[in-house]
């Protein structure tokens, strides 16, 4: 049996920009992604504390110590400037594994490690 299992999260960082023309998907600061074991391109669910949404898109690698956190095309409709957003991402594990598995998480200030 294979289960999903929280492999890593950004917890609370704040929403630097929103772009709506755009293809979509979420930018994140690469030293936030490193941080958190995230990668380009993988998916990932945003939790936006502000207004409860939740949502799914994908990682854009947004520059070194920017600390931007944008969300872009659709995925901007569901935040503003500001917000305060959790971003998560799973993995699928046999059972076995999943049970001693450790997931990452990372609880950055001012969108910084």
């Amino acid at each position: 049996m294979q289960i999903q299992v929280l492999k890593s999260k950004i917890h609370r960082v704040r929403v630097t920009q929103a772009e709506l023309d755009y293809v979509g998907s979420i930018t994140i600061d690469e030293d936030l992604m490193d941080a958190a074991n995230m990668i380009e391109f993988e998916k990932v669910q945003i939790v936006n504390v502000n207004n409860g949404e939740r949502f799914e898109t994908y990682i854009i690698k947004g520059e070194r110590t920017s600390g931007v956190i944008c969300l872009n095309g659709p995925a901007a409709r569901r935040v503003q400037v500001n917000d305060i957003i959790i971003i998560i991402t799973y993995c699928t594990l046999p059972f076995e594994e999943a049970k001693k598995h450790k997931p990452v998480t990372i609880f950055p200030v001012d969108n910084r490690i």
